[in-house]
């Protein structure tokens, strides 16, 4: 599909259908009113995705001892 034009009210009533085959073909619609092209209609230009794997390397560092901390712990059981 290449550019197509169509009215604001043929747009309306077709409009899943019209976005189905802007999705499957490209291309774009002209939506025009009273003869007056209003708006244009097109695929988006898909971007790829990022893996999130390492994305937090070298953000963080550990400060301190994680094993051996100076706060006493108390567990308590609630009965």
């Amino acid at each position: 599909m290449k550019s197509k034009v169509l009215s604001a009210t043929e747009f309306k009533a077709k409009c899943l259908a019209c976005l189905s085959e802007i999705e499957q073909e490209g291309g774009s619609i002209t939506i025009t009113k009273r003869g007056r092209p209003v708006a244009v209609v097109g695929p988006v230009k898909r971007v790829p995705l990022k893996s999130p794997k390492g994305s937090w390397a070298k953000k963080g560092r550990i400060v301190g001892d994680i094993i051996n901390t100076d706060f006493f712990w108390e567990v308590t059981s609630q009965e």
